[in-house]
């Protein structure tokens, strides 16, 4: 029995209960949240050694991948999956443990723009081994068309969900 069967049991009850619903998109849906949280879970326990949680990891990791040019917190908070109010929070507790900076705007001096420190890319880099031997765990019953698959269907469904 995985822990997904009680989930599903219940979507069956619902359908057959209520005709009209839909199972497939149901089990889809919960599968993705239950996914989400166990990713985000495993995430917080390897994060916890480097004094971090998975949301201040993601913004770490945006900051990263954009290495050429600071980032406005807007576009910080759409790249990190995250609201304006929780970047502001996030980005003050990055900012006093001298993760990231925030610096002036080279055209609107009311703005702020963020990049990572010194000591930010040096903690990226410290804990990229473990999360990189994380992410290889959480896919391993897949194999690399599989993972190819499974990213153009979430996409796909992102696509469509982001669409409404």
């Amino acid at each position: 029995m995985s822990s997904f069967d009680p989930t599903e049991i219940r979507i069956d009850a619902t359908c057959n209960r209520w005709p009209g619903f839909p199972r497939e998109p149901a089990v889809l849906v919960r599968l993705v949240k239950g996914i989400y949280k166990s990713v985000h879970d495993h995430a917080n326990a390897v994060l916890r050694d480097f004094e971090l949680c998975h949301a201040e990891y993601n913004v770490l990791m945006m900051l990263y991948g954009t290495p050429d040019r600071p980032v406005s917190p807007s576009e910080l908070a759409g790249a990190a999956t995250e609201k304006s109010a929780n970047i502001t929070r996030l980005t003050d507790l990055l900012c006093r443990k001298g993760l990231l900076e925030r610096i002036p705007h080279p055209e609107d001096r009311r703005k702020l723009d963020l990049r990572l420190t010194h000591e930010g890319v040096a903690c990226v880099e410290r804990m990229l081994p473990a999360m990189s031997g994380l992410l290889l765990q959480q896919v391993e019953g897949l194999n690399e068309a599989e993972q190819h698959q499974l990213e153009a269907l979430l996409k796909k469904m992102l696509a469509g969900i982001d669409a409404i």
